[in-house]
Order: structure tokens, then C-alpha cells, then sequence
């Protein structure tokens, strides 16, 4: 269960990080309206909140998010940017998944 919570939040923080940094990116590429910046502080803040709520080392916390991460945002890049992503950019996501796995889970000595 633990697994799936780590996860889960994991994948929600990601979608919280990219979806703030999109609206941004929208309104200083794009020239969308500045008022995309106000639901973008709140998605950055829901970002930063949802990163506290793990029960581990805030550092270790970072580096396996970084890995979900990843992930999503390959995925972003289809589903939100139209952009089929390739093998490789699968491979990239997978491994970078394998890496989020084994820093959260390994056992370790307390």
C-alpha cells in the first residue's frame, strides 16, 4: 500500500509541477493572458505542498520525484503537445521509473 500512495502522490505532484510551469510557458511564448499566471501559482503551490507530504528524507524525496517526473512529462509531450514519443524517449522514462523504484524502495538499515 505504501507503494502505491509513494506513487500516486508521486504522479499528482508531477501533473501539479507541469501543469503550473505550462501556464507560464503559455503566457510568455504563447500570448496568452496574464491572468494564467494566478491558477499557475496555485498548481506550483499545490506542487510544493504535495512534496511535503511524504514520510522520508525530503532529499530522497527530490531525487525519486525526479524520476516521475520524467515520466510524465513524456507523457505530457504526447497527450498535451500532440508529440508521439519515441522509443527512446520511452526507454529514458522507463529507466528513469526504474531509478524513482529503487531509491524509494530498496530496503535500507534504520
Amino acid at each position: 500500500m505504501f507503494a502505491i500512495k509513494t506513487v500516486s502522490l508521486f504522479f499528482v505532484t508531477a501533473l501539479m509541477e507541469i501543469v503550473g510551469c505550462y501556464l507560464v510557458y503559455l503566457w510568455l511564448t504563447q500570448g496568452k493572458t496574464a491572468w494564467l499566471l494566478i491558477p499557475a501559482g496555485l498548481s506550483l503551490a499545490a506542487f510544493a505542498w504535495c512534496l511535503t507530504l511524504h514520510p522520508t528524507a525530503a532529499g530522497r524525496v527530490y531525487a525519486a520525484y525526479g524520476g516521475v517526473y520524467i515520466f510524465v512529462a513524456i507523457f505530457w509531450l504526447w497527450a498535451v503537445d500532440g508529440i508521439r514519443p519515441t522509443f527512446w524517449d520511452m526507454v529514458g522514462a522507463s529507466v528513469a521509473l526504474i531509478g524513482m523504484a529503487i531509491i524509494m524502495f530498496a530496503p535500507r538499515a534504520s
